[in-house]
């Protein structure tokens, strides 16, 4: 039986200095690559970047550079693979992942990427450096008011006892002690924007005039949206998800549940990192989930997804 195919986008955070290696095995990507990252665009040669964590984890190189990453797998592996039934993507990973189902061109792809972290750069404050920190062991519910009295906010929601939060870092300080006492556990996460949280509302529009540019038809395949996970088929949707995500929270534990509502048998997430395929494969244990960096050929991931 053909397998129900999704497809995952991940976002900031697993970069790596061999994110490139997968992809390059395949000639025809590895001079797609060379096309889509030349020196101009990040403005420093990609091998440079990869070897220094200081680049690699800024938010203007990363966000273009997780999009390439997942555009770059994408080349590779397409033609290896059954067509997807549905995408999803996490944070920036949902940029890629229109690009995924078909409705943007990978270089349209890193272009909003890249203008998202310029619009996102552009709401920090040099005296009051943002932060995302990772929460377990605390549930959401009990969590959120803990932070609404600070400018903390929840950004992702991943389990009903784990999320993501942002907000400014003297206030993480502050509310450190209360979290704890609650059995909380915190872990600061090597981003320096608090996306989808309030602090990011005035990128929101810019973005939103920005895709309306870029996204000029409609999704062929069904994306989820990180908002809600709805399933959504209009660009008119995916403009309005894509822009409000950056200030508003991700559900990702919704769209882990779409995709077994939407009978996917199958999830592959593109990488770098593996932290997506984890997540589904612990809350929907009977979804068969691997990430490509999980892999040493691209082969490998065919074989594989022949083997189910």
């Amino acid at each position: 039986m053909t397998p129900r195919l999704a497809i995952l986008c991940p976002g900031q955070g697993g970069q790596h200095a061999a994110m490139f290696d997968l992809p390059r095995s395949d000639p025809a990507t590895a001079e797609l690559l060379q096309q889509w990252l030349p020196d101009t665009v990040l403005g420093q040669p990609l091998q440079q970047i990869l070897a220094d964590d200081t680049l690699l984890f800024s938010n203007r190189v990363a966000q273009p550079l997780i999009v390439a990453a997942a555009a770059a797998v994408w080349s590779a592996l397409q033609p290896l693979l059954p067509p997807p039934a549905l995408v999803a993507g996490y944070s920036v990973g949902e940029i890629a992942a229109y690009h995924v189902a078909g409705a943007i061109s990978a270089p349209q792809a890193m272009q909003l990427a890249m203008s998202r972290a310029v619009l996102m750069d552009a709401c920090l404050q040099p005296a009051s450096p943002q932060i995302l920190f990772a929460v377990s062991g605390i549930t959401v519910s009990r969590l959120a008011p803990l932070l609404a009295p600070y400018r903390l906010y929840v950004a992702i929601e991943t389990e009903a006892d784990s999320c993501i939060a942002g907000g400014l870092a003297q206030d993480l300080h502050t509310a450190t002690g209360e979290i704890e006492r609650l059995d909380g556990r915190i872990r600061v996460l090597p981003v320096t924007v608090a996306s989808h949280t309030p602090l990011m509302a005035d990128a929101v529009q810019p973005f939103a005039q920005q895709l309306r540019q870029q996204l000029l038809i409609d999704p062929p395949v069904p994306v989820l949206s990180g908002l809600s996970g709805q399933v959504l088929t209009k660009k008119e949707q995916a403009i309005t998800a894509l822009s409000q995500q950056l200030a508003q929270t991700i559900r990702w534990s919704d769209c882990m549940d779409a995709c077994a509502e939407q009978g996917i048998t199958v999830a592959l997430e593109l990488g770098p990192g593996a932290a997506l395929s984890r997540m589904l494969q612990a809350r929907h244990p009977h979804i068969a989930c691997r990430s490509v960096s999980e892999f040493r050929s691209l082969q490998g991931v065919r074989s594989w997804l022949q083997r189910l």
